[in-house]
């Protein structure tokens, strides 16, 4: 069960990164042009029992596509000489195999994920901008961060101050800080100050967000990051069988009413869809299925399964950890009431009902299975570590009710399936 990969991140440059087709869109083809792909592509999610999810996965891939475009933009902006940058593209290219790659879609409309006002955080004249070594801390840490601009307005500014706060939940401002008046040249790269700040009594676990401001008519800028607590108590509950096969003993506690935990190691499970922290390229159909396959993760954020791990219902900095080398398990022939509980969303060439972490009545037991990379190097993971125990936390609490029932011939058959 300790066995763990190096292995290769399995991400790249964001741009241009797909999202999920918006259904709803159909409705303003009014001409003779017709998007009857988007037909096919929403027979297939029907006909794999997510035809109620198509929305919500729009979102999820939304959100991340964001994100990338946010790291993408500020990563030229932070570069020192670089004059501008050329995005491909800013709304959707219905051409060259359905290119789903903008922020906007073929009628330069809102797809609903990001607004304008947001996308000009980061993405504007002048624009606040921050040199975080990670997201992710631990209140054992010392969280620090480098403040910069970036000035391309009509002229250079004189005098400018900048403030950062930090907030947490509900707006609270746990810390804030103003840095000196400084000039801003027709330039980027634009120091502002360092910021530093003992994590100590920081609640844990928690999302924070880092904002920057400057006294133009600019928009302040923010990153998200998290804190959690350093140690943690991994031990699963005392009914609980925590394994890494389904074998005889893992059967007998499940026989016998028990549940169990089923977590293969790292690498032994293998899949046809390839996921990844990043996004698709472009589409798998004019990239020769190039991975990753998927366009990141949906959940529910009010599920009690995250009570200990705090997450929006998309992929965010938080996940890169968990997602790193995990298998997506292809539950197609499964039982169609069956929904993961985190859940990649796959290319709509394929629309796959896919699942990293799903729960079941077995028997006279209970099932999770999950194959995320929950076993490697937990001491330097720390958000994979507080997922774990969130998990574990959820297995030991009166929540914990799979409603969809499994045969063990079932599992065995998924397991042979990614073996």
């Amino acid at each position: 069960m300790n066995n763990c990969l190096a292995g290769e991140s399995r991400t790249r440059p964001a741009v241009p990164s797909a999202v999920y087709p918006n259904f709803a869109e159909t409705k303003k083809y009014t001409g003779l042009l017709k998007p009857k792909n988007f037909d096919i592509f929403h027979d297939t999610l029907t006909a794999n029992h997510m035809g109620d999810q198509a929305h919500d996965f729009l979102i999820a891939s939304g959100k991340l596509q964001a994100l990338y475009y946010k790291e993408e933009i500020e990563s030229a902006l932070r570069t020192p000489g670089f004059g501008g940058f050329q995005l491909l593209d800013l709304h959707d290219f219905p051409g060259q195999g359905t290119a789903l790659v903008g922020v906007l879609d073929p009628f330069w409309e809102s797809k609903g994920y990001v607004s304008a006002d947001e996308y000009h955080r980061f993405c504007g004249a002048t624009v606040p901008l921050a040199r975080l070594p990670k997201r992710i801390w631990t209140q054992a840490e010392t969280f620090t961060a480098s403040l910069e601009a970036s000035h391309f307005g009509p002229a250079p500014l004189s005098d400018v101050r900048a403030s950062w706060r930090i907030e947490g939940t509900a707006g609270r401002v746990i810390a804030q800080g103003i840095f000196p008046p400084a000039n801003l040249p027709l330039d980027n790269a634009i120091p502002l100050g360092q910021i530093s700040v003992n994590l100590a009594d920081f609640p844990a676990p928690a999302l924070y967000k880092l904002i920057a401001t400057l006294e133009t008519d600019t928009p302040e800028n923010d990153w998200d990051f998290w804190v959690y607590p350093a140690a943690l108590e991994l031990a699963a509950p005392v009914n609980v069988l925590r394994t890494g096969a389904l074998d005889a003993a893992a059967k007998a506690h499940l026989d016998a009413g028990g549940t169990v935990l089923l977590i293969p190691a790292a690498g032994t499970l293998k899949s046809e869809v390839v996921m990844g922290f990043s996004s698709i390229f472009w589409n798998t159909a004019w990239t020769g299925n190039q991975p990753p396959h998927t366009l990141g993760i949906l959940v529910n954020p009010a599920h009690p399964l995250f009570a200990h791990f705090p997450t929006e219902a998309y992929t965010n900095y938080q996940w890169w950890e968990p997602l790193h080398l995990g298998t997506a398990l292809v539950l197609d022939g499964l039982p169609a009431d069956l929904r993961p509980l985190i859940q990649p969303i796959d290319t709509w060439f394929e629309n796959h009902r896919l699942g990293v972490l799903i729960e079941a009545q077995v028997g006279k037991g209970k099932l999770v299975l999950c194959s995320l990379d929950l076993h490697c190097d937990l001491e330097d993971r720390p958000a994979a570590r507080q997922l774990l125990h969130s998990l574990l936390a959820y297995l030991d609490g009166p929540d914990f009710k799979p409603s969809t029932s499994l045969t063990v011939t079932q599992v065995e058959e998924l397991l042979a399936r990614h073996s």
